[in-house]
């Protein structure tokens, strides 16, 4: 791969999607900016530009509502995609054709559809696509697959995660596609698994793939998925995945919590049990006494600088997302969650902060995780039965 740069060398970044998440992405291109590790040559976005004080737009730097325009324009090195998850695709292609490497929002695609056509286009341009799973770069991660392939909790016999956060009612109007299956004929998946939490279920599989020693090839996807509001994904949901090789990895995850849990990854071996708390990187090893903190993050972008400048291995290439889309193939084609409502179900506080509040949810997500077991198996009365698709692992593409 050939790493074209203008400016002296330094590579000209455009952003397409400034507003909404896409402010963090300002600041940490501003940085980098700073540091003169790039150069913004371009802000796009389908509204006007939200104000960021900690990224102010450099003077020369264009600003525009067509992706197109401002690939023609600028000609970027590196393009940052932060759009809604059903235009990811046709952007990148684009961003692609134009010569660009890219650093792409996860989800990166909506299915192994869409995996298989942007993993062809990376590979007949030569470009490098990063995607957004920030976690990825922890060096608690790092650190807690280090252990698991050396051996240190013994053979691993499950990998689970637990989250339990709150969105309110003004979370659901935040945009048109929010809490939606489809939008415009084009599937959006904007649920917990596919969202929020994504980085959850990423997290796991990334700690499946170093007791493997390889991608998770998917043999059976199973999901229960549950909702407390009229939207059209899940907010409540539990999820198994059982590779073809190495233990199976349960995701049990909800918007509706009673209290807050950060995000837990818990890894189960025969000599003992590990926790990662992926949010806040605090790591906890058998014969540790208690959790402790392992700071250090690799940006992405900076990763994807240094791999176009000196060959540096991508921290979240495409190809090692492709068991996260697998799991996405899956909630595409799920039925429609089931909806919880009654006295299982309780309302704090008023609109817009409202919140609804499943009972008894964080218990029974620990309890999930526990055994490696949906709601139904643990005979929870208002569980439904799981979609279970069977023979993905022959779909999922391998690095």
């Amino acid at each position: 791969m050939t790493a074209r740069g203008g400016d002296g060398g330094v590579p000209r970044v455009v952003l397409v999607g400034a507003n909404g998440h896409g402010r963090w992405h300002r600041r940490a291109i501003a940085a980098l900016h700073a540091a003169g590790r790039l150069r913004l040559a371009g802000l796009v976005d389908v509204r006007p530009l939200e104000d960021e004080p900690a990224a102010p737009v450099p003077p020369d730097a264009a600003v525009g509502t067509d992706h197109r325009a401002m690939l023609a324009a600028v000609r970027p090195d590196v393009v940052v995609i932060c759009t809604p998850p059903h235009t990811h695709l046709p952007i990148a292609l684009d961003a692609l054709g134009a010569g660009a490497d890219l650093l792409l929002e996860k989800p990166p695609v909506l299915d192994l559809a869409e995996h298989r056509i942007l993993a062809a286009a990376a590979a007949e341009t030569g470009r490098a696509v990063q995607v957004g799973f920030q976690a990825l770069g922890s060096a608690a991660l790092a650190e807690l697959t280090a252990a698991v392939a050396a051996g240190r909790l013994g053979p691993v016999g499950g990998i689970a995660t637990v989250a339990a956060w709150q969105r309110p009612d003004a979370y659901y109007a935040r945009s048109p596609w929010a809490g939606r299956r489809t939008l415009d004929g084009r599937p959006v998946l904007d649920g917990a698994l596919a969202n929020p939490l994504a980085h959850a279920v990423m997290q796991c599989l990334a700690v499946a793939e170093a007791v493997a020693g390889s991608p998770v090839a998917p043999d059976r996807i199973e999901v229960e998925r549950y909702r407390v509001r009229p939207i059209e994904v899940d907010d409540t949901a539990v999820l198994r995945v059982t590779p073809r090789t190495g233990p199976p990895v349960l995701a049990a995850v909800t918007l509706a919590g009673e209290d807050f849990v950060a995000g837990e990854v818990v890894v189960t071996g025969a000599r003992g049990r590990a926790v990662l708390e992926y949010p806040t990187d605090r790591l906890w090893l058998p014969g540790e006494p208690e959790p402790r903190p392992v700071p250090g993050r690799r940006g992405l972008l900076e990763n994807l600088l240094d791999h176009r400048a000196a060959g540096v291995p991508l921290i979240a290439p495409l190809a090692r997302t492709a068991p996260f889309t697998a799991v996405l193939t899956a909630l595409r084609d799920a039925p429609e969650p089931a909806l919880l409502g009654g006295d299982l179900v309780d309302a704090v506080g008023d609109a817009p902060q409202r919140v609804l509040r499943v009972r008894g949810v964080n218990a029974l997500l620990r309890r999930a995780a526990k055994s490696g077991a949906l709601p139904s198996e643990l005979g929870v009365p208002w569980a439904v039965p799981p979609y279970r698709v069977d023979g993905l692992a022959g779909e999922v593409p391998q690095r």
